[in-house]
Protein backbone atom coordinates (compact mmCIF):
# COMPACT_ATOMS: atom_id res chain seq x y z
CA UNK A 1 0.00 0.00 0.00
CA UNK A 2 1.53 3.51 -1.08
CA UNK A 3 -0.85 6.06 -0.21
CA UNK A 4 0.41 9.41 -0.69
CA UNK A 5 -0.23 12.64 0.90
CA UNK A 6 -1.51 13.91 -2.49
CA UNK A 7 -4.28 11.29 -2.90
CA UNK A 8 -5.47 12.37 0.63
CA UNK A 9 -5.05 16.18 -0.38
CA UNK A 10 -7.22 15.02 -3.61
CA UNK A 11 -9.60 13.04 -1.98
CA UNK A 12 -10.34 15.93 0.23
CA UNK A 13 -10.87 18.02 -2.06
CA UNK A 14 -13.45 16.26 -3.97
CA UNK A 15 -15.46 15.96 -0.93
CA UNK A 16 -15.29 19.49 0.12
CA UNK A 17 -16.55 20.73 -3.35
CA UNK A 18 -19.03 17.75 -3.99
CA UNK A 19 -17.67 17.43 -7.61
CA UNK A 20 -14.13 16.35 -9.32
CA UNK A 21 -14.91 18.97 -11.62
CA UNK A 22 -14.29 21.74 -9.40
CA UNK A 23 -12.08 19.69 -7.32
CA UNK A 24 -9.81 19.45 -10.73
CA UNK A 25 -9.90 23.31 -11.15
CA UNK A 26 -9.25 24.00 -7.73
CA UNK A 27 -6.15 21.59 -7.47
CA UNK A 28 -4.89 22.93 -10.84
CA UNK A 29 -4.85 19.29 -12.45
CA UNK A 30 -6.93 17.25 -15.18
CA UNK A 31 -10.12 15.94 -14.10
CA UNK A 32 -9.22 12.32 -15.54
CA UNK A 33 -5.73 12.96 -13.74
CA UNK A 34 -7.31 13.54 -10.62
CA UNK A 35 -10.10 10.38 -10.98
CA UNK A 36 -7.01 8.42 -11.93
CA UNK A 37 -5.82 9.28 -8.11
CA UNK A 38 -8.77 8.81 -6.63
CA UNK A 39 -9.09 5.17 -8.37
CA UNK A 40 -5.17 4.44 -7.01
CA UNK A 41 -6.50 5.24 -3.74
CA UNK A 42 -9.17 3.51 -3.53
CA UNK A 43 -8.03 0.44 -4.65
CA UNK A 44 -5.17 0.60 -1.71
CA UNK A 45 -7.82 1.19 0.60
CA UNK A 46 -9.67 -1.78 -0.86
CA UNK A 47 -13.23 -0.50 -1.91
CA UNK A 48 -14.68 2.71 -3.31
CA UNK A 49 -14.41 6.05 -1.32
CA UNK A 50 -16.89 7.90 -3.40
CA UNK A 51 -20.43 7.30 -5.04
CA UNK A 52 -20.30 8.93 -8.48
CA UNK A 53 -23.78 11.01 -8.94
CA UNK A 54 -25.02 12.73 -12.00
CA UNK A 55 -25.17 16.23 -10.22
CA UNK A 56 -22.60 15.22 -7.26
CA UNK A 57 -20.82 12.60 -5.10
CA UNK A 58 -21.36 10.85 -2.22
CA UNK A 59 -19.38 9.18 0.62
CA UNK A 60 -19.42 5.55 0.90
CA UNK A 61 -19.50 4.04 4.17
CA UNK A 62 -16.04 3.60 3.91
CA UNK A 63 -15.32 6.75 2.71
CA UNK A 64 -17.23 8.67 5.54
CA UNK A 65 -14.38 6.18 7.81
CA UNK A 66 -11.63 7.20 5.61
CA UNK A 67 -12.40 11.30 5.83
CA UNK A 68 -11.50 12.07 8.69
CA UNK A 69 -7.97 10.45 9.10
CA UNK A 70 -7.59 11.86 5.72
CA UNK A 71 -7.89 15.45 6.74
CA UNK A 72 -5.76 14.46 10.30
CA UNK A 73 -2.92 12.82 7.89
CA UNK A 74 -3.20 16.42 6.03
CA UNK A 75 -3.08 18.43 8.86
CA UNK A 76 -0.08 16.61 10.85
CA UNK A 77 2.16 16.81 7.20
CA UNK A 78 1.47 20.98 7.56
CA UNK A 79 1.94 21.20 10.96
CA UNK A 80 5.31 19.43 10.72
CA UNK A 81 6.77 21.47 8.00
CA UNK A 82 5.74 24.57 9.86
CA UNK A 83 7.30 23.24 13.14
CA UNK A 84 10.14 22.28 10.87
CA UNK A 85 10.61 25.83 9.74
CA UNK A 86 10.57 26.89 13.20
CA UNK A 87 13.06 24.79 14.48
CA UNK A 88 15.32 25.46 11.65
CA UNK A 89 15.13 29.58 13.19
CA UNK A 90 12.58 31.02 10.55
CA UNK A 91 10.32 33.30 12.72
CA UNK A 92 8.25 33.39 9.90
CA UNK A 93 4.78 31.62 9.23
CA UNK A 94 1.98 30.69 11.28
CA UNK A 95 1.62 28.95 15.00
CA UNK A 96 -1.85 26.85 15.16
CA UNK A 97 -3.30 27.63 18.77
CA UNK A 98 -6.15 25.39 20.03
CA UNK A 99 -8.15 27.00 22.61
CA UNK A 100 -11.95 27.49 24.24
CA UNK A 101 -14.22 30.33 23.14
CA UNK A 102 -14.25 32.31 26.71
CA UNK A 103 -10.16 31.66 26.94
CA UNK A 104 -9.64 33.12 23.74
CA UNK A 105 -11.80 36.06 25.04
CA UNK A 106 -10.39 36.34 28.57
CA UNK A 107 -6.82 34.70 29.14
CA UNK A 108 -5.32 35.21 25.54
CA UNK A 109 -5.14 38.72 24.43
CA UNK A 110 -2.84 39.63 26.68
CA UNK A 111 -0.26 36.76 26.46
CA UNK A 112 -0.22 37.01 22.52
CA UNK A 113 0.25 40.96 22.55
CA UNK A 114 3.58 39.67 24.69
CA UNK A 115 4.52 37.39 22.26
CA UNK A 116 3.59 39.03 18.99
CA UNK A 117 6.21 42.09 20.57
CA UNK A 118 8.72 39.22 20.38
CA UNK A 119 7.99 37.86 16.89
CA UNK A 120 6.30 39.95 15.16
CA UNK A 121 6.49 38.47 11.52
CA UNK A 122 5.10 35.09 13.02
CA UNK A 123 1.64 34.77 12.73
CA UNK A 124 -0.98 32.99 15.05
CA UNK A 125 -4.19 31.02 13.84
CA UNK A 126 -6.54 30.43 16.61
CA UNK A 127 -8.51 27.00 16.40
CA UNK A 128 -11.68 27.36 19.21
CA UNK A 129 -13.59 25.43 20.31
CA UNK A 130 -16.72 25.12 22.89
CA UNK A 131 -15.84 21.75 24.53
CA UNK A 132 -12.74 20.24 26.32
CA UNK A 133 -13.46 17.18 24.65
CA UNK A 134 -13.21 18.88 21.22
CA UNK A 135 -9.84 20.91 21.64
CA UNK A 136 -8.11 17.98 22.97
CA UNK A 137 -9.47 15.70 20.24
CA UNK A 138 -8.32 18.49 17.74
CA UNK A 139 -5.05 18.78 19.27
CA UNK A 140 -4.68 14.49 18.82
CA UNK A 141 -5.84 15.10 15.38
CA UNK A 142 -2.51 17.31 14.42
CA UNK A 143 -4.57 20.80 14.10
CA UNK A 144 -3.01 23.02 16.55
CA UNK A 145 0.76 23.09 17.17
CA UNK A 146 -0.36 23.79 21.09
CA UNK A 147 -3.13 23.98 22.84
CA UNK A 148 -4.49 26.73 25.87
CA UNK A 149 -7.30 25.14 27.73
CA UNK A 150 -8.35 22.88 31.22
CA UNK A 151 -6.08 20.61 32.55
CA UNK A 152 -6.63 17.66 30.14
CA UNK A 153 -7.10 14.18 32.48
CA UNK A 154 -4.75 12.62 30.83
CA UNK A 155 -2.35 13.81 28.34
CA UNK A 156 1.10 12.14 26.90
CA UNK A 157 3.18 14.81 25.44
CA UNK A 158 4.08 17.78 27.41
CA UNK A 159 1.87 19.83 29.76
CA UNK A 160 2.17 22.53 32.22
CA UNK A 161 -0.30 24.31 34.14
CA UNK A 162 -0.58 27.99 33.97
CA UNK A 163 -2.94 28.58 36.60
CA UNK A 164 -6.01 28.35 37.38
CA UNK A 165 -9.27 30.43 35.92
CA UNK A 166 -12.18 31.53 38.40
CA UNK A 167 -15.80 32.15 37.80
CA UNK A 168 -17.49 34.65 39.39
CA UNK A 169 -21.71 36.09 39.93
CA UNK A 170 -22.60 38.33 38.03
CA UNK A 171 -25.97 40.80 37.82
CA UNK A 172 -27.29 43.79 37.11
CA UNK A 173 -26.80 46.74 38.70
CA UNK A 174 -30.12 46.99 40.27
CA UNK A 175 -30.70 43.18 40.93
CA UNK A 176 -31.47 42.55 44.57
CA UNK A 177 -28.08 41.22 46.03
CA UNK A 178 -25.91 42.55 48.76
CA UNK A 179 -22.81 43.17 47.49
CA UNK A 180 -20.63 43.76 51.01
CA UNK A 181 -18.89 42.31 51.62
CA UNK A 182 -19.07 40.91 47.69
CA UNK A 183 -19.30 37.37 48.31
CA UNK A 184 -22.32 35.25 48.07
CA UNK A 185 -23.48 31.53 49.19
CA UNK A 186 -24.48 29.70 45.97
CA UNK A 187 -27.13 27.95 47.91
CA UNK A 188 -29.03 31.61 48.38
CA UNK A 189 -29.00 31.66 44.40
CA UNK A 190 -31.14 29.12 44.24
CA UNK A 191 -34.69 31.62 43.97
CA UNK A 192 -32.71 33.61 41.10
CA UNK A 193 -33.26 33.55 37.62
CA UNK A 194 -30.00 32.68 35.50
CA UNK A 195 -28.70 32.56 32.33
CA UNK A 196 -27.77 29.62 31.06
CA UNK A 197 -25.40 28.22 28.34
CA UNK A 198 -26.39 25.85 25.72
CA UNK A 199 -25.52 22.69 25.41
CA UNK A 200 -23.29 23.50 22.95
CA UNK A 201 -21.16 25.58 25.22
CA UNK A 202 -18.69 23.79 27.58
CA UNK A 203 -19.34 26.05 30.44
CA UNK A 204 -22.95 24.82 30.71
CA UNK A 205 -21.66 21.77 32.50
CA UNK A 206 -19.88 24.52 34.77
CA UNK A 207 -22.55 25.95 36.05
CA UNK A 208 -24.80 23.01 36.32
CA UNK A 209 -22.03 21.27 38.32
CA UNK A 210 -21.92 24.23 40.91
CA UNK A 211 -25.25 24.64 41.77
CA UNK A 212 -25.55 20.78 42.16
CA UNK A 213 -22.85 20.99 44.74
CA UNK A 214 -24.79 24.13 46.37
CA UNK A 215 -28.21 21.68 46.59
CA UNK A 216 -30.28 23.25 43.96
CA UNK A 217 -31.10 23.14 39.94
CA UNK A 218 -30.54 26.43 38.09
CA UNK A 219 -33.88 28.48 37.15
CA UNK A 220 -33.22 29.20 33.43
CA UNK A 221 -34.47 32.39 31.90
CA UNK A 222 -32.11 32.02 28.40
CA UNK A 223 -29.40 29.85 27.16
CA UNK A 224 -26.49 31.24 24.87
CA UNK A 225 -23.18 29.93 23.53
CA UNK A 226 -20.52 32.63 24.75
CA UNK A 227 -19.47 34.03 27.98
CA UNK A 228 -19.63 37.57 26.45
CA UNK A 229 -23.21 36.99 25.46
CA UNK A 230 -23.92 35.79 28.47
CA UNK A 231 -22.58 39.14 30.26
CA UNK A 232 -24.82 41.11 27.70
CA UNK A 233 -27.76 39.33 28.76
CA UNK A 234 -26.98 39.17 32.43
CA UNK A 235 -26.69 43.16 32.38
CA UNK A 236 -29.34 43.60 30.46
CA UNK A 237 -31.61 41.75 33.38
CA UNK A 238 -32.12 38.56 32.25
CA UNK A 239 -30.88 37.05 35.25
CA UNK A 240 -27.70 36.35 37.34
CA UNK A 241 -24.93 34.69 35.94
CA UNK A 242 -21.57 32.74 36.13
CA UNK A 243 -18.80 33.26 33.83
CA UNK A 244 -15.01 33.63 34.11
CA UNK A 245 -13.38 36.28 35.77
CA UNK A 246 -11.34 37.43 33.09
CA UNK A 247 -14.35 37.73 29.83
CA UNK A 248 -15.57 40.79 32.61
CA UNK A 249 -14.50 44.16 31.28
CA UNK A 250 -13.05 46.95 33.77
CA UNK A 251 -16.28 49.32 32.71
CA UNK A 252 -18.57 46.64 33.65
CA UNK A 253 -21.25 48.23 36.08
CA UNK A 254 -23.44 45.70 37.51
CA UNK A 255 -22.86 43.70 40.26
CA UNK A 256 -20.20 41.26 40.55
CA UNK A 257 -19.54 38.73 43.46
CA UNK A 258 -17.37 35.78 44.37
CA UNK A 259 -19.24 32.51 45.22
CA UNK A 260 -19.07 30.42 47.94
CA UNK A 261 -17.98 27.89 47.60
CA UNK A 262 -15.11 29.14 45.12
CA UNK A 263 -15.87 28.18 41.16
CA UNK A 264 -12.57 27.02 39.51
CA UNK A 265 -11.10 25.41 36.65
CA UNK A 266 -7.09 25.13 36.30
CA UNK A 267 -5.79 26.21 33.11
CA UNK A 268 -2.96 24.17 31.28
CA UNK A 269 -0.68 24.76 28.24
CA UNK A 270 0.09 21.24 26.01
CA UNK A 271 1.70 20.26 22.91
CA UNK A 272 1.75 16.64 21.48
CA UNK A 273 5.81 16.66 21.33
CA UNK A 274 8.47 18.66 23.10
CA UNK A 275 8.08 22.57 21.74
CA UNK A 276 10.41 24.04 19.40
CA UNK A 277 12.14 27.42 20.66
CA UNK A 278 8.87 29.25 18.69
CA UNK A 279 5.81 27.13 20.85
CA UNK A 280 7.94 27.49 23.89
CA UNK A 281 8.38 30.93 23.79
CA UNK A 282 4.58 31.41 23.24
CA UNK A 283 4.10 28.73 26.36
CA UNK A 284 6.43 31.00 28.22
CA UNK A 285 4.60 34.12 27.14
CA UNK A 286 0.91 32.34 28.16
CA UNK A 287 2.32 31.24 31.68
CA UNK A 288 3.97 34.77 32.05
CA UNK A 289 -0.08 36.94 31.75
CA UNK A 290 -1.91 34.15 33.36
CA UNK A 291 -3.68 35.18 36.25
CA UNK A 292 -6.29 33.55 38.18
CA UNK A 293 -8.49 37.31 37.95
CA UNK A 294 -7.75 40.37 36.56
CA UNK A 295 -6.81 43.17 38.57
CA UNK A 296 -9.94 45.14 38.23
CA UNK A 297 -11.90 42.15 39.02
CA UNK A 298 -9.77 41.50 42.02
CA UNK A 299 -9.58 45.62 43.24
CA UNK A 300 -13.53 44.79 43.22
CA UNK A 301 -13.79 41.70 44.87
CA UNK A 302 -10.74 41.74 47.45
CA UNK A 303 -7.85 39.36 47.35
Amino acid sequence: MAITLRQLEYFVTVVDEGSFTRAAQILHVTQPGLSHQIQALERDLGGPLLERLPRKVRLTPAGRTALPHARASLAHAERTGSAARRASGVETGELHVGTLFSISVGVLPGALAVWRRRYPELQVHLVEFRHTEDLIAAMEAGRADVAVGPTPPAWDGPASEIGVEEFVIVAAADTDLPTDPPRVRLADLADHYCVHFTALSGLAGILDAACDAAGFQPRVSVRTEQSTSALNLVTAGLGIGLVPANVIPPHFEGKLLRPEPTVRRPLSVYTRVRPDPITAAFVSAIADETLVMPPHILDRLGH
